[in-house]
Formats: structure tokens, C-alpha cells, sequence
């Protein structure tokens, strides 16, 4: 990489470029420094004017500017992933609906879901897959409006809750399919704030980025 100097009178580098990869650090003292140094040396035939020393001062003055803006933007990023570590906490234990058609049985044998109609329906129908994906069990939920829903599914007789993996909802209006979006429930276990923001730890998914839980439940 080529570095060039900003020259000022006298053939001595400018104090305000000089600094201009300073860190903060004592940064107002070596600018001091620098521009007594190049008013010592400076060519008595042409010498600074007024109009170089306060270009010189402004250069200064946005230099520490900057440093100051950083250090505050710094401390509000790390109060920020505070605040986003303390809400997250809450969340621990809730269940969450992302987007997806996994059927995850709970302790009692029961699967939960959603899914989200993209216009209101008159027919709205659940079926439960297995893991070959052929139906084991299919239920009818009756006409819905638009927007996100949830259901919950006992297994009936003869049918394993173990043996459901999947699920997709067929809605209709009229003789229009209407368009449906799954989504899988799972539950907080933990969270934690890394370099991209909160992340939850969902109990059969993993890690999954805060922005994509798509409610809570």
C-alpha cells in the first residue's frame, strides 16, 4: 500500500494528517507538538498563514470528533448486547414457530403447529405425514381467515405420535387453492448474544437467529 504525505510549510508533514491514523490516544498533545515544531521550522520566506493554522485546528478538531463519535457508538453496541441479553432471557421456555413443516410431538404425544394463509379460505385441511411421507392421519379445520394460525394434534387410536414427521395444510376457496406456509414449533432452551445479535437454542433445531422465529407462542 502507498502512503502519501501531506506537506506543510517547510517540506514538515501537516500536523492534521499527521494524525490521521491516531487512535485517540493523547491526540490533541501530539498535534500541539507537531505544529510548534512546524512553526520552529517553517521557511521564513513563506510561513504560515492564519488560513493554514486554522485548517490545520479543524483537522485537529475532527479527528477527536471522530474518536469521541466511536467511543460512544462502542459503549451503545455494548449496551445494546446487553439489553438483547436480558430480553433474550425471557424468552427461555417459550415456544417459537419457524417457518418449516416438521411435527414435533410433546411429552403427552401431542404435535403442535402453524401455518400462515395468504387469503381467507372455506376449507382448510390438515394432513400428518410419516417419515416415507405417506398420510396417517388428516383432519378437517374448517374455513379461516387470512394471516398466521396454530393447531394442535392428537394422534388418534392405532396411530404412534412417534410416527408423525411431517405435516402440510391444503386450503381452498372455493375451487382456488389458497397458498399456505408451514411452520414448525419449538421451544427456548437458551440463549446468547454473538457477532450477528441474539441467538436462540431451540431444543430439536439448535442455534437459530433471533430474526428468523416467525412468532411467539
Amino acid at each position: 500500500m502507498t502512503t502519501t504525505a501531506v506537506l506543510g510549510p517547510g517540506g514538515f508533514p501537516a500536523a492534521g494528517a499527521a494524525l490521521g491514523g491516531a487512535n485517540g490516544t493523547n491526540t490533541e498533545d501530539r498535534f500541539l507538538k507537531l505544529l510548534v515544531a512546524q512553526m520552529r521550522n517553517q521557511d521564513p520566506l513563506n510561513p504560515m498563514d492564519n488560513a493554514q493554522v486554522t485548517s490545520q485546528m479543524a483537522q485537529i478538531q475532527t479527528v477527536s470528533g471522530i474518536d469521541k463519535l466511536n467511543t460512544t457508538v462502542q459503549g451503545l453496541n455494548a449496551q445494546f448486547a446487553q439489553l438483547q441479553a436480558l430480553s433474550g432471557a425471557a424468552l427461555v421456555g417459550r415456544d417459537v414457530l419457524i417457518e418449516g413443516n416438521r411435527l414435533i410431538a410433546d411429552a403427552d404425544g401431542s404435535g403442535h403447529g402453524g401455518f400462515e394463509l395468504a387469503s381467507p379460505a372455506d376449507r382448510v385441511r390438515l394432513e400428518v405425514l410419516d417419515a416415507s411421507g405417506r398420510v396417517i392421519d388428516a383432519s378437517e379445520l374448517g374455513a379461516m381467515a387470512s394471516g398466521r394460525h396454530s393447531f394442535d394434534w392428537t394422534p388418534p387410536p392405532g396411530v404412534a405420535a412417534a410416527s408423525a414427521a411431517r405435516f402440510r395444510i391444503a386450503a381452498t376457496l372455493g375451487a382456488t387453492a389458497v397458498n399456505a406456509t408451514a411452520f414448525t414449533r419449538d421451544r427456548v432452551d437458551a440463549v446468547s448474544v454473538g457477532p450477528t445479535g441474539l441467538m436462540l437454542e431451540l431444543a430439536h433445531f439448535g442455534p437459530l437467529a433471533y430474526d428468523q422465529v416467525k412468532a411467539f407462542d
